[in-house]
């Protein structure tokens, strides 16, 4: 287990939190960009030199080690390979720092490029390399440590989406496979649901809610934690002082949502609408705040046009 006690990411920061990553799970670290993500990761490789606190693996203190001794790989999400070498020889160089080998190293080196599918690629550079490519390069070389924590900073972010998408599910595989510690940062929700076995929200480099992503998904303690797990962002609202919030997707153009449900309804003017073919979104102005409806199949309404919204009693958050 991974144990952080009383950090604080920034020296500017005055308070702390403690959080635990348990033995063999995918940890998703969900925050907006400068939330402390890639503080937090540079913090257990032993790169952060701002942040406080201690680091503990499996009982035993990081915090003296180098990042060099340190049980850690780390991969950004750049793609850092270098240049001047094959992508044998990158895969290898944590190899060749230990002193591993040469029978021991072709085995580790081949073992790893198979289950990253880039077994042919071995005696290219990385210039010759697509981004999906490149970065798998850099996966290979951060587990051919035999790092007991892996730490991906949002490592797919710079891809494509369809090439993200089928690389991702490739990586949750594998990484489930290896019962490394993974630890992995993102700004995108889906991620969470993708990778993660378990969550944890930061906000201003504060921790937000941790848990299974299913759980803070429909038990958010706080508006910011609902909103980081929302895709568009959350509708919020007001009722009696109290602030309330709704998902794009439990709000419905019908009058009410369903037969014998208690329902509440809203007066929205169209801003825009949007649709990518398999659902659309409705952008309109509800009390004076800018909402989003998300329905699926195509819908047509005009910029101007008031529509009757409605949701559910119980789909409403209150805080």
């Amino acid at each position: 287990m991974l144990s952080l006690s009383d950090i604080s990411l920034t020296a500017e920061t005055t308070t702390s939190f403690s959080h635990s990553f348990a033995a063999g799970e995918i940890s998703v670290v969900l925050g907006a960009n400068q939330s402390g993500k890639t503080d937090l990761c540079r913090l257990i490789a032993g790169l952060n030199t701002r942040a406080r606190g201690k680091i503990s693996l499996d009982g035993q203190s990081l915090d003296s080690l180098s990042p060099r001794q340190r049980p850690v790989g780390m991969v950004y999400q750049a793609f850092v390979n270098y240049p001047n070498l094959t992508v044998f020889e990158n895969i290898a160089s944590p190899l060749r720092a230990q002193k591993t080998d040469a029978a021991t190293m072709q085995a580790t080196v081949g073992s790893l490029a198979e289950k990253l599918q880039i077994s042919a690629l071995l005696q290219r550079y990385p210039h010759e390399l697509s981004g999906g490519q490149q970065q798998r390069v850099a996966i290979a070389r951060a587990m051919a440590k035999g790092a007991l924590v892996l730490l991906l900073d949002e490592p797919l972010v710079n891809l494509d989406f369809k090439l993200r998408e089928s690389l991702e599910l490739e990586l949750r595989d594998l990484l489930r496979a290896s019962q490394t510690t993974v630890i992995y940062t993102s700004s995108d929700p889906r991620d969470a649901f993708t990778l993660g076995d378990q969550l944890l929200l930061l906000h201003k480099g504060q921790k937000l809610q941790c848990g299974t992503p299913l759980s803070v998904y429909e038990n958010p303690e706080s508006a910011e934690a609902m909103a980081l797990m929302a895709d568009p962002d959350i509708n919020r609202f007001y009722r009696d002082d109290t602030l309330c919030a709704l998902r794009p997707e439990h709000l419905s153009l019908s009058a009410a949502p369903g037969a014998g449900t208690a329902a509440i309804e809203f007066d929205m003017r169209v801003i825009a609408c949007e649709t990518s073919g398999s659902e659309s979104f409705i952008h309109g102005e509800v009390e004076g705040r800018e909402w989003v409806l998300r329905q699926g199949g195509m819908l047509s309404v005009a910029v101007g046009q008031d529509l009757k919204i409605s949701a559910a009693e119980r789909d409403v958050v209150r805080f």
